[in-house]
């Protein structure tokens, strides 16, 4: 071995592990093919698979991670020939899915490499990923991956893991594969759909305990329960959504009513999970990745452009641009309102899209009316520069669902009104999270020394 490059390996392996089995080494050596210094290399290898590895637990593992260390227990693996691409001579003709496991919960995972370990044993993986698929968080094991068998483990047993955990639905996400869990019915509809061929019943709906509420779909009968009925759910199955999980209830979940007994030791009763949801925080609804049906209040900083008219696809009701659909083509759009705001509660903003019955609730006009302005007016933007002159600063609670991307949150209305919260009441608080600089001044607001009308 060349003595300039010893040492860069050595490192390259302390940061990395067997650089040999992972690929890493070639990596390494085709940089050099292209002359590039050692040092430049080695810095470079370490940039694109982390010499600083994170070890992670299933909880918490997100959409985009890479080059993480991850321990587990398998509860599930199988394989699948994959038919290789047109014009690809050579590349994995395997793959290999499963459930890997630790004490905080259960992932989906997929590899391309045959795994040195069973249903049983613990494995721990070294330049791990994840990846969506499907809507749902997967860990993905890749060919420069670094997997090992763990002989002696801490990990909880097979037969313990295989139970579905016990979750509060507000801990429920897109990292969990199974789960059981005690709530409240707070909705309930049943609907057939065609499955197959087939029509099939279908019951959904809301469920509900202290700490949230998210929808359901249940694929089979549930006698006996009703609005109202407080049931206990083991192995049901977490779906996601645009980025929202759901509980789905298949003919493998355990479902059964909590008696009178049981339900009085509860922390949450019909009647406190189905009053109406208070006013959330944006920094605390942004801290999370989803939330089902919740409530927020702040002033409208920004409505944004896309607001007012627009038309839409008939066929996928997508916006049109120059009556072109994205997916259709050229098509006669159908006329639509919507408002796309920023509304600000002073610890953090969202975008809030509001719809058209919302929209033309809030505005004041409805779809029309709006088309008569923007006719007279004669220009396109006159109802966004109207949008914006009525409702720009003023004070709006809206309630609905959240969701968090690459550019924050961005909330769906169902509802919207303005708050009764006495305007001084308002100001008051906003001064004491300040600080104790302004407690003169928050003293003259609440003293009535100044003029909120």
């Amino acid at each position: 071995m060349d003595e300039k490059i010893a040492p860069h390996l050595e490192e390259l392996t302390r940061a990395l592990g067997d650089i040999e089995k992972t690929g890493i080494r070639a990596e390494f050596d085709k940089l050099l093919a292209f002359r590039v210094p050692p040092e430049v290399a080695k810095e470079s290898i370490l940039r694109k698979f982390g010499g600083k590895r994170k070890i992670l637990k299933v909880k918490d593992l997100s959409a985009a991670l890479k080059n993480f260390e991850i321990t587990g227990r398998i509860l599930d693996i199988g394989e699948k020939a994959i038919r290789p691409q047109e014009g690809v001579k050579e590349g994995p003709s395997k793959l290999y899915t499963g459930v890997l496991a630790d004490e905080t919960g259960s992932v989906v995972f997929s590899s391309w490499k045959e795994l040195p370990g069973s249903v049983g044993d613990v494995i721990n993986i070294r330049n791990a990923y994840t990846r969506l698929w499907q809507n749902r968080i997967r860990l993905s094991i890749g060919e420069q991956s670094l997997v090992s068998k763990v002989s002696d483990s801490s990990l909880p047993q097979l037969s313990e893991l295989s139970q579905s955990p016990a979750k509060k639905l507000i801990d429920v996400g897109a990292a969990d594969f199974s789960i059981g869990a005690v709530a409240c019915i707070l909705q309930l509809s049943h609907r057939e759909v065609l499955i197959r061929g087939k029509q099939s019943k279908v019951i959904s709906g809301v469920l509900g305990d202290e700490t949230a509420r998210l929808p359901f779909t249940a694929w089979v009968e549930l006698p006996g329960i009703d609005i109202g009925s407080i049931i206990r759910i083991e192995g049901a199955q977490v779906r996601m959504f645009r980025g929202m999980p759901s509980i789905n209830i298949l003919s493998s979940t355990k479902v059964s009513s909590v008696g009178p007994e049981e339900a009085e030791k509860l922390v949450f009763t019909f009647e406190s999970v189905a009053k109406d949801p208070a006013p959330m925080k944006i920094e605390e609804i942004a801290s999370r990745d989803s939330m089902f049906d919740i409530a927020a209040a702040g002033n409208v900083v920004s409505v944004r452009p896309g607001s007012g008219i627009i038309s839409r696809c008939p066929e996928c009701s997508r916006v049109v641009q120059k009556a072109n659909c994205r997916v259709h083509g050229k098509v006669e759009g159908v006329r639509d309102m919507r408002i796309k705001a920023v509304l600000d509660d002073g610890t953090g903003a969202m975008s809030v899209m509001f719809p058209r019955g919302l929209a033309e609730t809030i505005y004041g006009k409805t779809l029309e009316e709006a088309e008569q302005l923007m006719f007279s007016d004669i220009s396109k933007d006159a109802v966004y520069e109207d949008l914006r002159r009525i409702l720009t600063g003023r004070y709006l609670a809206v309630r609905g669902n959240s969701s968090k991307g690459e550019y924050g949150v961005s909330f769906v209305a169902e509802s919207a009104w303005v708050p009764e919260d006495d305007l001084a009441v308002r100001v008051v608080e906003l001064l004491h999270r300040l600080g104790p600089d302004d407690e003169d001044y928050v003293s003259e607001v609440s003293g009535g020394g100044i003029n909120l009308a």
